[in-house]
């Protein structure tokens, strides 16, 4: 079995060609909008411009009630596609997307890499400020 992790300090992360380069493979349709005052950060609508309601920032956003917000964030993720955060790292898509584009996958913080486990392992991934490696399940206490 493939899983991606990363292999620096810093975090995982996808750069904007390979999100957008998954996201064509999985057949999903967005929007890309690079996030205003936001250098290198984007947002992948799943719905048109003139579909899409009104994001609230800044004073506008926090001079709502919790309530509010909490309606204002769901509506936001219901419309956006949530990217790495929701893709499996052993995702054959994933997979395929980091060994077709080598390092232009990299997001910012990231040096991608694939590791092979064998298949019948219960893994999960563990880090230390961003670095990671696969490791068998097991049971921890504290």
């Amino acid at each position: 079995m493939k899983i991606v992790i990363n292999r620096c300090f810093g975090g995982y992360g996808l750069s904007h060609e390979a999100i957008m380069r998954y996201l064509d493979l999985k057949g999903i349709t967005v929007y890309p909008e690079q996030r205003k005052n936001a250098w290198k950060f984007w947002t992948y609508w799943l719905m048109k411009p003139e579909d899409r309601f009104e994001v609230k920032e800044n004073e506008e956003f926090y001079a709502m009630s919790m309530e509010e917000r909490q309606a204002h964030n769901q509506k936001y993720s219901d419309q956006t596609f949530g990217v790495y955060e929701d893709i499996s790292r052993d995702d054959p898509v994933l997979i395929e997307v980091i060994e077709e584009l080598g390092d232009a996958a990299n997001g910012d913080c990231a040096e991608l890499a694939i590791v092979e486990i064998p298949d019948d392992v219960e893994w999960e991934i563990s880090e230390y400020d961003g670095r990671e490696h696969v490791a068998e399940k097991h049971r921890t206490w504290y």
